[in-house]
């Protein structure tokens, strides 16, 4: 056998085995999606039959052939769930515009800003992010109890309004634009907020707008520190609202009009990814990587 002979040889015996390699984690991949997605479609289907279709199935069906919106008209109707809606969009654009300017304004302080002790105050900043977060839930629950705040918005938004961990990301994003360009437009009379707004801001707006999407996410699924703050029906937020539904006797009873509400609320964020995901991603990357 010649040279060339072999040489060809071991080309398609590369290709064989590039393609097996491919092919199988093609198909561990749409076994994990399907894993995966399962649930989702699950709860689709189950809002879409009919109550008296659900419970003739002693079986369950992972199709049917009857589809209906009755049970998305009862999840308005029979409980608040416009209210719900209504009050986490409230909570979602307050908590995270003010989370948005603490967040900027410090990351930009600790990035750019010469102060004594700066290492030292960021260094116990980080530190706090070692401690549990229910203790912190605890010690912002006594507080907001003590000033009279449950059952309010302001006791619902006020420990949200900042984060270590965003404020070290967009530092790090900050710490990558040039030092030197910070200096030269200092030299120029360029004010500190202004060299922020025109310069800073546009050249991390990836990481700026992760942050953004990440809280957004991250309101809309609070539930543990809504469900503990807040006890009047008026304040409840979808997460706790949708917990309230599940214990009532509708949301035992009716479980294909529980799935349609819980479908109604898991919609927003599913868009939300599915448009921003790359921008998620590419945010997160960047803010990671310096230099």
């Amino acid at each position: 056998m010649s040279e060339i002979e072999q040489i060809r040889q071991l080309e398609r015996k590369s290709k064989m085995r590039n393609a097996v390699w491919t092919t199988a984690v093609f198909v561990l991949l749409i076994l994990w999606a399907i894993i995966v997605l399962f649930p989702f479609y699950w709860m689709l289907l189950t809002s879409l039959k009919s109550y008296g279709s659900y419970n003739s199935e002693y079986v369950p069906k992972f199709y049917t052939l009857s589809l209906t919106i009755e049970n998305y008209i009862k999840a308005f109707t029979a409980v608040p769930l416009a209210r719900y809606f209504s009050n986490t969009i409230i909570f979602t654009l307050i908590t995270t515009g003010l989370m948005m300017l603490v967040v900027v304004l410090s990351a930009f302080a600790f990035s750019r800003l010469e102060f004594k002790g700066k290492n030292l105050v960021f260094t116990l900043f980080l530190s706090l992010m070692m401690i549990p977060n229910e203790l912190v839930v605890i010690t912002n629950f006594v507080t907001i109890t003590n000033a009279g705040l449950r059952n309010s918005f302001a006791g619902l938004i006020l420990p949200s309004v900042t984060s270590i961990f965003y404020i070290y990301l967009l530092k790090e994003n900050f710490e990558q634009i040039p030092e030197e360009l910070y200096k030269a437009a200092k030299v120029d009379g360029t004010s500190d907020f202004k060299y922020l707004w025109k310069v800073m801001i546009p050249i991390c707006r990836p990481t700026i707008v992760t942050v953004l999407i990440l809280k957004v996410i991250e309101c809309w699924n609070a539930y543990v520190w809504p469900r503990l703050i807040t006890d009047d029906e008026n304040y409840f937020l979808v997460s706790n609202g949708i917990q309230t539904i599940r214990e009532s006797g509708f949301g035992r009873e009716n479980i294909p009009a529980m799935m349609a509400a819980v479908v109604v609320i898991s919609v927003p964020l599913i868009i939300i990814f599915l448009i921003f995901h790359k921008k998620i991603m590419e945010g997160v990357s960047r803010g990671g990587t310096k230099g």
